[in-house]
């Protein structure tokens, strides 16, 4: 089976559900808590994972409570946690998340940015038999040498490029394939523009397939072949968080199985969408079976003018 190689954020998520957020700092009751893994890398890893697909993930914890618990979560998921490094003198990333009663987010994230930040331990030699390498933007150093083997090696890269590492964004684009931006990390790059014109404008920079994620708005790309759209998927939503996540992970799997494009948007479209029934990052996401059998009737938002 194609073995797919994340590089990036791997953290611990602590989620609160309320019912609407305060309109002033008061004290609010939640209704449902839950605690589960997050960051970007680690939830794509684990969509890979719980659609069958073979994954490991290249991260960073901290030698402490949460970075046990970021691996622990990650080994439940089914991905290989062989070459996620713990550190004694880092701390482990965690999320404060608060949830209203629409889906909609407020996250409140602590990194460590006094974490080693060396490449030297990865196994770079691993990468030549991998199918893919998918990173976000949070280990610049990582995402930047992995890049530069994987375009050696002949393996497509896929980037999952939201807001954060601005500085390093033109020579990173250089070395992608798949660029993937979340709607505010293309805007706030990009301002002033429409949407096809940011699209046009970051494919002249190198990769050969630009899309954008729009929330209930759908998926939008431009390619060496031309591009196209893809409405959102219908679900009643609990939690969008880690939405993009999921959509960046089922995306690199069906890239790696070989699928067209339009595909690998349909279905990640549609895992994004069945993600956000559930709270936290990871308890929406589905198995193959269950993406199939939603796929039979499942409807999709219409996309406003």
């Amino acid at each position: 089976m194609a073995r797919i190689i994340c590089v990036g954020h791997a953290a611990l998520d602590r989620v609160y559900r309320i019912e609407h957020f305060p309109l002033r700092p008061t004290k609010v009751r939640a209704i449902d808590h839950v605690e589960a893994g997050g960051g970007m890398a680690a939830n794509a890893a684990a969509t890979i994972a719980r659609l069958g697909g073979t994954v490991e993930l290249w991260s960073r914890v901290g030698e402490d409570d949460a970075g046990v618990r970021i691996r622990r979560g990650l080994e439940l998921a089914g991905v290989d946690v062989r070459y996620v490094q713990r550190f004694d003198e880092g701390h482990s990333s965690t999320s404060a998340i608060i949830v209203d009663g629409e889906g909609e987010r407020l996250i409140v994230g602590a990194r460590d940015v006094n974490m080693p930040s060396s490449t030297n331990w990865l196994p770079m030699e691993r990468i030549a038999g991998a199918a893919l390498v998918h990173a976000d933007l949070r280990w610049l150093e990582a995402v930047r040498s992995v890049f530069e083997r994987a375009r050696a090696e002949g393996v497509p890269t896929v980037l999952d490029a939201d807001l954060g590492g601005r500085e390093a964004l033109g020579e990173i684009l250089t070395l992608t394939d798949y660029a993937i931006f979340s709607e505010p990390a293309l805007e706030d790059l990009l301002p002033g523009l429409d949407t096809r014109q940011r699209l046009e404008q970051l494919m002249l920079r190198g990769p050969h397939h630009v899309g954008v994620t729009r929330g209930d708005q759908g998926y939008v790309w431009l390619d060496t072949f031309g591009g196209g759209e893809m409405p959102a998927f219908k679900v009643d939503v609990a939690d969008t968080t880690g939405a993009g996540d999921a959509f960046h992970g089922a995306f690199a799997l069906m890239l790696a199985e070989g699928q067209p494009i339009s595909e690998c948007a349909r279905m990640a479209a549609a895992v994004a969408a069945l993600k956000c029934r559930r709270l936290g990052s990871r308890a929406g996401l589905p198995s193959r079976a269950e993406l199939d059998e939603f796929l039979v009737s499942a409807t999709t938002v219409p996309i406003r003018s």
